[in-house]
């Protein structure tokens, strides 16, 4: 079987001068960079949690994975089926939920594909393509709760 390997280096940034001498004396603050990626991710916590509210958290790349990866396994599945498609926006949502003890965990992550195709007798195609791309995304594979689509297809003038 194949392996890969993704390589990333997260960096805290928020030493105020101090380190983490008390909760408050510094910032949850970061940057992701991929070995040869042109820039990095500003990251921090989630507000909730101290973190800034400008800056990408944790939970906020999981569903943006949970989201590209999707995308990225349905433009597959429509180049063979198809059906060309000439836009895609998801505006994904997810809903992580605390737990008494400290920590926490998602429930559920919801994508909301709005995918424009030139063909509109293809429409109705498109929830199995959503259910066939969904069985492909590596990360959906990979979490432990349900990722579900809501879809819904355009069609091109």
């Amino acid at each position: 079987m194949k392996e890969h390997r993704y390589e990333i280096t997260s960096t805290w940034t928020g030493n105020l001068g101090s380190g983490t001498s008390s909760y408050r004396a510094y910032t949850r603050d970061h940057e992701i960079k991929g070995a040869e990626k042109l820039c990095a991710i500003p990251g921090s916590a989630d507000p909730a949690f101290r973190g800034d509210k400008q800056r990408y958290n944790p939970e906020d790349l999981l569903v943006s994975a949970l989201s590209t990866c999707h995308m990225l396994s349905f433009l597959h599945v429509c180049v063979n089926a198809g059906v060309v498609v000439t836009a895609y926006v998801d505006r994904a949502s997810g809903t992580m939920r605390e737990t008494e003890d400290g920590g926490g965990h998602f429930i559920e992550v919801t994508l909301h594909p709005v995918v424009t195709i030139t063909d509109g007798a293809r429409a109705g195609e498109m929830d199995a393509l959503h259910h066939k791309a969904a069985e492909l995304c590596f990360i959906a594979r990979s979490v432990n709760f349900p990722v579900r689509h809501e879809a819904s297809v355009v069609v091109e003038n």
